[in-house]
């Protein structure tokens, strides 16, 4: 699965959607809306959150299925956790929201 770019590939600034397009009636929505907070993880990350959702949040069972440790898990969970937050914070010109 081809990710979609978030990052411009020329001065590495965030990018932002400018059209959307209904395929049924080509009704264009046009102006600058940021990306979701998630979209900007890397694919992996992305991977981790549906499978931690999947799992119903049992870093247990995750674990098991990746066959690495609940502490390696856990530790996975909880730089995500950073980077979310991080993200958030970003998105929202430095105003902090509750995730």
């Amino acid at each position: 699965m081809k990710k979609i770019p978030v990052d411009c590939p020329c001065c590495e600034a965030k990018l932002k959607v400018a059209k959307l397009v209904c395929d049924s009636c080509e009704t264009e929505v046009v102006g600058k809306f940021s990306l979701p907070v998630l979209m900007q993880l890397t694919i992996e990350e992305q991977e981790f959150v549906l499978n931690f959702l999947m799992h119903s949040g049992s870093l247990k069972e995750m674990a098991n299925q990746m066959g690495k440790s609940y502490p390696t898990v856990r530790n996975i969970l909880d730089d995500l956790i950073r980077k979310l937050k991080s993200l958030d914070h970003t998105n929202n010109g430095g105003r902090n929201r509750s995730i």
